[in-house]
């Protein structure tokens, strides 16, 4: 991509200050790549550090407006089984194991796939709506629940003999048969995602962001009370567990439709249409580039979990790091708050012709999320000597849990800038991209370097785990050097191709037409 040698960003006229969408957003098809022209609201460049400060604060207030709610979303989302992994540890030692590697390996898989094909919706909903196609959300999201549920029923066999499958890549049999009896029973999870995702995306790209908050709030509340209730009062154990976290993922799928079906969505939102069922093939190719993107991501992280089972002492090992994986994937979940809001912020204002906006909130969500891995990884390492305790009775997991705390800080720290700036790719349309350069810097370098340092050189645990974040480092600066790289002003254009391609023009003229 084109360098840019133009100055940073700007401040723009005090009446037009950083608006949400412009009120009167250009067509797709005055988007073309062979005449385009920046909208007058975009900002203007920067001509001095108090405009910096200025345009930073004013930025921050939009982002976080974004951020905070996704961010407490994505957490109540995340806890819901990371707080039955909690109370599996309390059931017992095979329990944890059970869960942690359903968790990881089984559901794991389904999730990376289920939310990166999803994601395509967040570069064609988020720009569809920067550039005014209200009208084509929906369709968008209906072409995205029937590829996702013709994906999981599909996927649905890898649950149905997980056990054979944990065995064949290296599980003891005791974990194996514990995880594969649990698998099974989360079937139903499976298909919530399938609608989940999609729908979440959707309602993502209108900054909904409050609304799908304050539904994870109340299902998180109800989880942790009837998982207390069936795993451990009642003595259920991953009956209970299962039962549980079904319900609580089906509640939120339901709590979600009714809000879009009362009509709270306004336009974008306007019945099931048989334009759902076009161009079908196509978006699957997206769908697909979407999941290879963000499932090479969630399968890079879950295989250290996998690794760690083939460790000697391999239950205290898969415990451990369950934990610490636990822990990261919490503070993750801060960053896929920022990942939302950035992706939301870069496709709204290319796909409204706004790409010095967009440049800039990418400088400023980078400065943020940096600033917030420091501070969670501070406290974590300040309170290492109490935390394990809240997810194992086991003395020797607890203390494995304490010595990988320092690792664990570190990738706290760069897993919280990775998600937002792949947040940034996503919103400009980078998947296929992005996926290339998980490839080389994960499965290429990060993989085979964690298993030379942790088998090779006898390090375990730690020498997985700086592959590993060695991969997650150098991924970081490949995102960081492809950003840097961007000619915005083109991603703008590439933006009004985007809508036109997948049925944005075609829906404007009969607007102009009906008119």
């Amino acid at each position: 991509m084109d360098s840019i040698k133009q100055p940073l960003l700007s401040s723009r006229d005090d009446e037009h200050h950083y608006p949400d969408h412009p009120e009167s957003p250009p067509r797709a098809s005055e988007l073309s790549s062979s005449s385009f022209a920046v909208d007058e609201n975009d900002i203007k460049p920067i001509s001095g550090v108090q405009d910096f400060i200025r345009e930073f604060a004013v930025e921050s207030k939009k982002l976080w407006y974004l951020a905070a709610p996704a961010i407490f979303t994505s957490i109540c989302q995340y806890s819901l089984g990371a707080i039955t992994q909690v109370l599996a540890g309390h059931v017992g030692t095979i329990e944890l194991a059970a869960v942690s590697v359903e968790n990881s390996v089984i559901a794991g898989f389904s999730l990376g796939m289920m939310l990166g094909m999803g994601s395509a919706l967040e570069t064609l909903c988020g720009q569809a709506f920067g550039a005014g196609q209200m009208n084509m959300l929906g369709i968008y999201m209906q072409r995205s629940w029937i590829i996702l549920i013709a994906t999981a029923l599909i996927m649905m066999f890898l649950y149905i003999f997980a056990a054979p499958i944990l065995i064949l890549i290296g599980q003891t049999a005791e974990i194996s048969d514990a995880s594969g009896r649990f698998a099974v029973w989360m079937i139903p999870q499976l298909f919530a995602y399938a609608v989940n995702f999609p729908l979440a995306k959707f309602l993502q790209a209108q900054s909904k962001f409050m609304a799908m908050a304050v539904i994870a709030a109340v299902a998180l509340v109800l989880h942790c009370v009837f998982s207390w209730l069936l795993m451990l009062k009642l003595g259920w154990g991953l009956v209970g567990a299962a039962v549980v976290l079904n319900s609580s993922w089906w509640f939120i799928v339901a709590a979600q439709l009714l809000y879009v079906f009362s009509g709270s969505c306004g336009g974008a939102w306007s019945g099931f249409s048989w334009e759902a069922f076009q161009n079908l093939l196509g978006f699957v190719k997206l769908s697909l580039a979407s999941a290879v993107m963000l499932c090479l991501e969630f399968w890079y992280f879950y295989a250290l979990i996998l690794f760690a089972g083939y460790l000697k002492n391999a239950e205290v090992s898969v415990d451990a790091l369950s934990i610490c994986m636990n822990i990261l994937g919490w503070a993750i979940m801060v960053a896929f708050g920022f990942n939302a809001a950035t992706s939301v912020r870069v496709s709204n204002e290319l796909g409204a012709a706004h790409p010095r906006t967009a440049k800039f909130s990418v400088v400023v969500v980078s400065v943020t999320s940096v600033l917030f891995g420091l501070l969670l990884a501070l406290i974590l390492i300040i309170n290492r000597m109490q935390y394990p305790a809240l997810f194992s009775n086991n003395a020797e997991v607890k203390q494995l849990v304490i010595e990988l705390t320092p690792l664990l800080g570190a990738s706290i720290v760069i897993n919280n800038i990775q998600p937002a700036l792949s947040g940034v790719a996503i919103g400009a349309g980078w998947q296929a991209i992005v996926a290339y350069v998980n490839i080389g810097c994960y499965y290429i370098f990060g993989i085979p370097f964690g298993l030379l340092t942790g088998y090779k050189f006898g390090m375990g645990v730690r020498g997985i785990w700086y592959g590993m974040l060695s991969g997650t480092a150098l991924q970081t600066c490949f995102l960081f050097w492809l950003i840097y790289r961007t000619n915005w002003k083109k991603e703008a254009s590439i933006a009004g191709e985007r809508i036109k391609q997948w049925g944005g023009e075609s829906d404007a003229k009969k607007e102009g037409e009906e008119i």
